[in-house]
């Protein structure tokens, strides 16, 4: 079977779905412990970035659910796409908070939310923000928590765009 048929079939497969929401959901079972387990209070960055990444996890879902029904797939790669990008542009904002601090590029103390998306209210021991943006309360390999969250929100942006431009390929191949 040619590796561009077996990639197609992948990126409709329930697997390729679980595997991108059950990763959501390990890191962010891996940020509670964070938070509950070593004391490291979140950030309003981190929390937005927690939020991107439930993002990332419902379009997965979606995807898991019906990986094939074109609509719901289409939209669980787009929203999981769009949601992977804002992930990775609030790490790399949160990280010049960390790296290049200043008096006049401070991030709020208070979640902001839409009102039809009050996540601060309605989980707030997920979403609830008492940590300080610049703090660097944690690395490893001489990386902070949103520079890894870059890189893993890059990932997932990239993977997911792989997915589409697989599928657009195929498409473009059946039409031909």
């Amino acid at each position: 079977m040619p590796i561009g048929t077996i990639l197609v079939n992948f990126s409709h497969s329930r697997t390729a779905w679980a595997a991108l929401t059950l990763s959501c959901g390990a890191l962010m079972a891996i940020a509670l412990f964070f938070q509950y387990g070593l004391g490291l209070a979140p950030c309003v960055m981190c929390v937005y970035q927690r939020a991107a990444l439930l993002g990332v996890m419902v379009a997965g879902a979606i995807g898991w659910v019906s990986p094939r029904q074109p609509v719901l797939s289409h939209l669980a790669l787009l929203g999981g796409f769009l949601a992977a990008l804002k992930g990775a542009s609030l790490a790399y904002q949160h990280s010049e908070y960390q790296l290049n601090p200043s008096p006049f590029a401070q991030c709020v103390t208070e979640a902001e939310f839409p009102p039809w998306l009050a996540l601060d209210s309605w989980l707030p021991s997920v979403f609830y923000p008492s940590g300080d943006c610049a703090d660097i309360s944690w690395s490893w390999l001489s990386l902070s928590m949103p520079q890894w969250l870059f890189a893993i929100f890059i990932s997932q942006a990239l993977l997911v765009l792989f997915f589409i431009l697989v599928r657009l390929n195929a498409a473009l191949h059946q039409r031909a």
